[in-house]
């Protein structure tokens, strides 16, 4: 539905730093932030579990969705943002990540009233309008802060999907200050 929305009339720009990318494009940025290259078929079946469906920021972030269990409702599933700077954020579900989305910043700090005021920051193009559909669709309104919706998401699935990954990522990666992180610790 939120491709349907961005595809629709209107601007395409609706949340700053956010872009479909084009369908069933594979890994997507996956090996190389998991420092797996020349291991990709032997990891397929793990990273077959992610799918990667946006851009996140301008500078290289991206979203993907963990399919962590068999659901098959995905629109629940978590939703994971691969930060350009190593960072990692885990979202509970597609509601959560419209909501986030809402706040018009690709790193999520709400607006505040010195920030509307200043000529020099605008909201997306569309963003009016995909506030509107997000409430006329789901009923849902913007966050107030975005810190509740990552801690939630952190704490239900993080140190879950940290372990996952620390089955097949590569060393060089930083499981225990992710666990740390994402745990709430």
């Amino acid at each position: 539905m939120l491709k349907e929305f961005s595809d629709g009339p209107g601007e395409s720009y609706f949340s700053e730093g956010f872009e479909f990318y084009e369908y069933d494009r594979p890994d997507a940025g996956l090996v190389e932030w998991l420092c797996l290259e020349g291991r990709e078929e032997e990891v397929r079946g793990h990273l077959d579990r992610l799918t990667p469906f946006a851009q996140a920021t301008g500078s290289g972030s991206f979203y993907a969705l963990w399919h962590c269990d068999n659901r098959t409702d995905f629109a629940t599933l978590p939703v994971i943002r691969f930060g350009d700077e190593g960072d990692l954020d885990i979202i509970e579900g597609l509601q959560n990540l419209f909501r986030l989305l809402a706040i018009d910043d690709e790193s999520f700090i709400s607006w505040d009233e010195e920030r509307e005021a200043d000529p020099d920051e605008e909201h997306t193009p569309g963003h009016e309008a995909y506030v509107a559909w997000m409430k006329e669709t789901f009923g849902l309104t913007l966050p107030t802060e975005a810190d509740e919706i990552l801690r939630s998401g952190g704490k239900k699935y993080g140190v879950r999907f940290i372990d996952w990954l620390e089955e097949f990522g590569s060393q060089e990666l930083d499981f225990g200050s992710w666990r740390k992180e994402l745990s709430g610790s």
